[in-house]
């Protein structure tokens, strides 16, 4: 039975649209804390962060209107990173943690991740467990008034978020002697960034840093990584670092200010693993991750296993094979050995511990010659296009067309109103014209 509520990463959608308002919040609240508190008998806590998007305001209250009615204690972070959270919820020996978050969308959006005990998100059961509460009766789950739950606010959040950072290397690591530019989408990481790479002695130029409510994500972060493109080059800087809305995803940069996707990282990080006899089994991919990525594991000796789109999926993988290297094209990186979720600020310090010692970027990421990829979204008002004949019937022209040259892929988004289409050729004409036959029908 599929999810109501509950996409690929969560709840996302448009502000004060049919899920994302505060009614709802309230009833995610309720349900998610009744859901919870059923799993023990004595009170329980939950603990709630968010990115900088002005409709946290209006959302957390109600989400923690609806918590504390189930009778859950709870403890308000402000704006950190979504791993952030993942860490503190576990470290915190919470029962539950809710990051309100559109990740990498635009600022008229907005959702919620929700994670357990131990920092993972929460399973597919688990969702739709939640669903059918919030689907229920709510007068039945509301508790009675002395047992009602209490709200604190922690503000050291983002602090303690470092220090868990920090205690994953040796106490002499140091990043003296690097510029570095930092894009943290005037997002969650706005602080956490900036502070990070300073404790650790870096010369640091950070762009994005001034968050206004409307400008998450706008013209700048992991979505748009020209920023640090431009940034390296005109402060000469040895590696860019660009994070999206909520930091669980990275881009960087080498020092001739060349862009480096997630396939490149997690080549370079999954090489050095290997090198250092720290990779375990070997690395998740995803349907969308290059195919050269592939080669170049195979020709190493690494195994490699795709995985569906979504950092969910890539972590599932990881778990059922006991790798502990997965990630996105995107930059949704997850260092099984150190976080549960993807953490963009995580995963850029394990590049720069191998940078520390003069290395330069460019040669660090530069493991293996892309293949031609390109990649489409299409907005579209009904994901379910796809299902059409009409529709299905280009994508066999296509799919014939470039057999045996390359490959095509057309997927609905799990997070937005979208159909995004890839391909990979060698062949560019071939591609593009494989491209335009499926795109031009779907729009």
């Amino acid at each position: 039975m599929s999810k109501k509520y509950f996409g690929t990463d969560g709840i996302r959608g448009a502000v004060n649209s049919k899920n994302i308002n505060g009614e709802m919040f309230f009833k995610f609240g309720l349900a998610t804390g009744t859901f919870f508190k059923s799993q023990k008998k004595n009170k329980q806590t939950a603990i709630i962060a968010k990115d900088t998007r002005l409709s946290g305001y209006m959302l957390e209250p109600a989400l923690v209107s609806g918590l504390t009615s189930a009778g859950m204690d709870v403890y308000t972070l402000g704006p950190i990173p979504t791993n952030g959270l993942a860490m503190l919820t576990k470290a915190m020996r919470a029962n539950m943690g809710i990051m309100i978050t559109a990740s990498h969308n635009p600022h008229h959006d907005n959702g919620l991740k929700l994670f357990g005990p131990d920092g993972m998100k929460l399973s597919n059961n688990f969702e739709k467990k939640i669903e059918n509460i919030i689907d229920k009766n709510i007068v039945k789950n509301l508790s009675e008034a002395r047992k009602l739950g209490r709200v604190k606010r922690l503000e050291t959040g983002t602090r303690d978020y470092i220090k868990i950072l920090k205690k994953n290397f040796i106490k002499e690591f140091n990043l003296r002697g690097l510029r570095i530019v930092i894009d943290c989408a005037n997002g969650a990481g706005y602080k956490a960034g900036p502070e990070l790479l300073k404790s650790l002695g870096a010369k640091v130029i950070a762009i994005g840093v001034e968050p206004n409510g409307l400008n998450i994500n706008k013209n700048c972060g992991s979505v748009h990584p020209n920023n640090i493109k431009t940034a390296v080059k005109k402060y000469r800087a040895h590696v860019g670092i660009s994070l999206d809305g909520d930091a669980d995803r990275v881009i960087m940069c080498d020092e001739k200010s060349n862009i480096i996707d997630g396939d490149q990282i997690v080549a370079a990080l999954a090489s050095r693993w290997k090198n250092k006899k720290m990779l375990k089994g070997g690395v998740v991919g995803t349907l969308m991750s290059n195919y050269g990525l592939e080669k170049y594991f195979k020709n190493n000796n690494i195994k490699f296993i795709r995985a569906n789109v979504g950092d969910r999926y890539v972590k599932e993988k990881m778990q059922k094979y006991k790798f502990n290297l997965g990630g996105e094209q995107s930059g949704h990186i997850i260092l099984g050995k150190f976080a549960t979720t993807g953490d963009g600020l995580l995963v850029a310090l394990e590049a720069l511990f191998a940078l520390r010692k003069g290395k330069k970027a460019s040669e660090f990421f530069s493991k293996f010659k892309k293949i031609p990829q390109i990649l489409k979204n299409i907005d579209v008002k009904d994901k379910d296009i796809i299902t059409k004949p009409e529709i299905k019937k280009s994508i066999k022209i296509a799919e014939k067309l470039i057999k045996r040259h390359g490959r095509i892929l057309v997927r609905k988004s799990g997070t937005e109103s979208k159909i995004r289409v890839m391909g990979e050729s060698e062949n560019l004409n071939l591609l593009k014209k494989c491209m335009k036959i499926i795109t031009n029908k779907i729009k």
